[in-house]
């Protein structure tokens, strides 16, 4: 039956870290035995967050602790006898460790015994050999009985059985041990009775009373009365706990009175020895010597076994004596470094002093064996600090730096004080955790770009870079542009940053004439707590493109009009007209001007010099040369490409201011530089004046076809209309005009002269095949009178009346009587008188300057 006893805890004390419970074996699992936060005056709310935990060398956990409550309870039932086996008071432990700030506090539980073993004999059966001439009161030793609980719970009292010729007496040895003897009261018969069955029952004090009994069969002898006797009732010896098999433990001797096989002794164990004992010592029958029996594998410092001397007679006699036997330490057991607790990573701005880890260094060797010293490399800001018993502390002593040094293997050696000393290495890895104490740093503290004017607006100008040695977020950079004013606006609204990489865009276009130079600042921000920068001048150039036109300050031309300058009639060579003055807004070679004649109107007669912009006479004047010229002048810059401005410049020659300026508009036009669109627009026009030219000519050769298939001609009469090579051609600035309100064989002609009047004439030609004539038709205004007109076959010849007049020719005949130019003016329609049955008109003016018209096909 299983008797369950009421759970006994007490709180012993309290001091100096350390608590002792006391609590009784077999106690039921979930019992309550205290609360750990109330005794050691803890916050219980805080047992979770400082990684309250309880560290215990055994391998089973007997208790459990709700760090929500502090409430200890049993986790799982003790069994005092398999815990602490033989020993006379049992103790459990543990270790309290806490950690923020760390704390280390020792519990032990005592663990009462409870009577919950019965007393066992190691046999059930002893069997004893009793001579029957032995008088009353021959002893005969018997077994102990074994229990395993401890002082009243124990073996307390042997009883016997009933019989007449027995009795049961307990005796002591020299160390104080009792064990029961059978004692004769009365002399045996065997004829009566040869075997004697008594029973032996071992009872403990506890409460209930528990026993446990063994049979002890007495056989009745005739002979040998006198039994082995040891020259001692203990024997004690010691030997190293690493002995080798066969190793002499102690030799053992007893004597027996008796002669012949009543006297040879046989040595043996008694069955009271443990069998492993047994098994790990051997015991010479004949010489009473022990020896080690292989390795000894035991954690007990003192053995006791049992020797039993038995002689050989017919009645074998027997004694028994004690053996103790002390194992002698040796230093083979090197420490063991148990880590409780590291916290890796750290700060790398830990304080000094602060913990690290905690770590426990065991010895299972006793005494000075199993003391144990620890140390760690020396150069390093840590080293440890013992706390109490064999518990070390690793605390920094020193200021960290994880740029310089990111992690640490620290090599903790335990060794104890053994000879040899033994030594454990055990390696702690602990890492440095980064904080943010280092900014961002630029390679300089400032830089240049140069930006040209007219850029793309989103176009990357300049990448910066800062570098911080720290990592994560705090080393993550992101650039950003402080907000700082300057001449021409917020730094917003002409740039941009992108945060991760540094390139630096511009938002607007730059002009130099503006803005030249300025300079900002870019600031590289981590991402860390607090955040730490660092700014970086950049200072801006904006770089010239040659996009201003050269200005021209004078002459100034006022509402479209040409500027006049006036010079003497007949001034002296390298006389300076006028000097062009021109601002360019660029700067450098994109400023730097040159002036050129663009379209003179007698390249002979002026210059300019390149550099100052004079214009001067190139040489005298004479009295023949023109009254008014007209020159376009050319101001062009250096820049890439050149850029330029015109200016048209009449130039009249006269001695005195004239009441009225002649008009210069009717002169040549400035032509404009060639350029790229220009060359563009004269290859189309070249391109449809080809194709123009080119249906013209189907249509003539139609024409042509169409004459030969009637046999019809229409042309002027040999005789007034003489071959083309006979006619001088000469060239003025005369146009033939399309008109467009005019039939197809309707040609207008025009002629402007460099006079004050312009001079029109019109003339329609008639083509059929009805139709041989030619007709004039003249203006009525423009026909100087006095005039007359002859009309012969298909000619019509005008002769001019005054000199002084724009006479309109188209072909003159030319004579050898005759000079040039002729009396009379021939304009004819004829295929044999001009190329491609085409027209030609010469302009005479009062100087004999001539210019041929261009030709246009009817």
């Amino acid at each position: 039956m299983r008797v369950y006893l009421m759970v006994f805890c007490l709180i012993s004390y309290s001091v100096d870290g350390q608590i002792e419970y006391s609590i009784s074996e077999e106690t039921e699992r979930g019992v309550s035995v205290g609360n750990i936060a109330k005794d050691l005056g803890i916050d219980a709310a805080t047992l979770s967050s400082r990684k309250f935990r309880m560290i215990t060398s055994s391998s089973k956990q007997y208790f459990n602790i709700d760090v929500s409550t502090g409430a200890l309870s049993v986790n799982e039932p003790i069994d005092r006898e398999q815990v602490c086996e033989l020993k006379t008071t049992c103790f459990l432990n543990y270790e309290l460790v806490l950690e923020n700030p760390l704390e280390l506090y020792k519990m032990e539980f005592k663990v009462l015994d409870i009577n919950d073993n019965s007393p066992n004999f190691p046999l059930n059966e002893y069997r004893l050999n009793v001579a029957e001439f032995l008088s009353p009161g021959a002893r005969f030793t018997l077994p102990n009985a074994q229990d395993l609980d401890e002082g009243t719970n124990s073996v307390q009292i042997y009883t016997l059985s009933p019989n007449e010729h027995f009795r049961l007496e307990m005796q002591t040895r020299g160390d104080g041990s009792k064990y029961p003897e059978l004692v004769l009261e009365k002399t045996l018969d065997r004829e009566q009775q040869a075997i004697h069955k008594l029973v032996i029952i071992a009872k403990d004090g506890g409460t209930p009373e528990r026993s446990g009994d063994a049979e002890v069969i007495v056989t009745v002898l005739d002979t040998n009365d006198n039994a082995p006797a040891f020259e001692q009732s203990v024997y004690r010896a010691s030997i190293l706990e690493n002995s080798l098999s066969g190793t002499l433990v102690t030799k053992v001797h007893a004597t027996d009175l008796d002669e012949g096989q009543n006297g040879e002794i046989r040595y043996s164990f008694s069955n009271s020895t443990s069998a492993d004992l047994q098994r790990m010592f051997l015991i010479d029958p004949q010489t009473g010597e022990i020896k080690v029996n292989g390795i000894l594998d035991v954690r007990r410092p003192l053995l006791e076994m049992f020797i039993e001397a038995r002689d050989k007679g017919a009645f074998g006699m027997s004694s028994t004596a004690k053996l103790l036997v002390e194992i002698t330490d040796v230093n083979n057991n090197a420490p063991e470094i148990t880590i409780t607790s590291l916290s890796s990573p750290i700060p790398e701005d830990a304080l000094s002093g602060t913990v690290i880890a905690l770590l426990s260094v065991m010895d299972k060797d006793p005494g000075e064996n199993g003391k144990v010293t620890c140390e760690i490399p020396a150069n390093i800001p840590f080293h440890l600090k013992s706390s109490f018993d064999n518990y070390y502390s690793l605390v920094t002593d020193g200021s960290l730096d994880r740029e310089r040094v990111s992690e640490y293997n620290i090599t903790v050696t335990a060794m104890d004080l053994g000879s040899p000393p033994l030594a454990t290495r055990r390696t702690l890895w602990v890492q440095i955790s980064d904080v943010n104490d280092n900014p961002p740093k630029f390679a300089s503290s400032a830089c240049d770009i140069s930006v040209t004017e007219n850029n793309l607006p989103g176009a990357s100008l300049y990448q910066v870079s800062a570098s911080d040695p720290d990592v994560g977020q705090n080393g993550r950079i992101s650039y950003t542009l402080r907000d700082m004013g300057f001449e021409g606006g917020a730094l917003s609204s002409f740039f941009a940053v992108n945060s991760e990489n540094g390139n630096i865009y511009a938002k607007s276009t730059f002009d130099f004439e503006q803005l030249r130079s300025f300079h900002f600042q870019v600031e590289a921000k981590d991402h860390g707590s607090p955040a730490l920068s660092t700014a970086l001048t950049v200072n801006v150039l904006i770089a010239d493109q040659n996009d201003n036109i050269p200005v021209i300050l004078y002459p100034a031309a006022r509402n479209g009009s040409v500027a006049v300058e006036i010079v003497p009639r007949l001034a002296d060579a390298d006389y300076l007209v006028t000097k062009v003055v021109a601002d360019d807004a660029d700067s450098g070679h994109n400023a730097w001007l040159s002036y050129h004649l663009l379209q003179p109107s007698n390249s002979g007669l002026f210059r300019i010099l390149a550099n100052t912009g004079e214009l001067r006479t190139a040489r005298s004047m004479r009295s023949t040369d023109s009254i008014k010229h007209k020159v376009v002048i050319l101001v062009k810059d250096h820049g890439e490409p050149s850029l330029s401005s015109t200016i048209a410049l009449g130039i009249l020659l006269a001695d005195s201011l004239p009441q009225a300026l002649p008009d210069f508009d009717d002169g040549l036009e400035a032509r404009g530089q060639l350029t790229t669109l220009n060359l563009y627009l004269i290859i189309s026009l070249a391109c449809i004046s080809f194709v123009f030219l080119g249906f013209i000519f189907f249509l003539v050769l139609m024409r042509l076809l169409h004459c030969r298939t009637t046999h019809h001609r229409s042309c002027c009469c040999s005789g007034c209309c003489p071959e083309d090579e006979k006619y001088e051609k000469y060239r003025y600035n005369v146009r033939m005009l399309p008109s467009s309100h005019f039939p197809s064989e309707v040609v207008e002609v025009s002629g402007v002269g460099k006079l004050t009047h312009t001079y029109l004439y019109r003339a329609s030609v008639g083509i059929g095949p009805s139709n041989n004539n030619l007709l004039l038709n003249g203006d009525a205004r423009n026909i100087p009178s006095g005039a007359g007109l002859q009309v012969p076959a298909s000619c019509i010849q005008i002769q001019k009346v005054k000199s002084d007049h724009f006479n309109a020719i188209l072909l003159s005949e030319r004579s050898p009587q005759r000079q040039w130019p002729p009396a009379s003016w021939v304009w004819c329609s004829s295929d044999r008188g001009l190329p491609n049955g085409g027209a030609a008109l010469a302009v005479k003016r009062d100087k004999g300057a001539f210019v041929q018209a261009p030709r246009r096909r009817f």
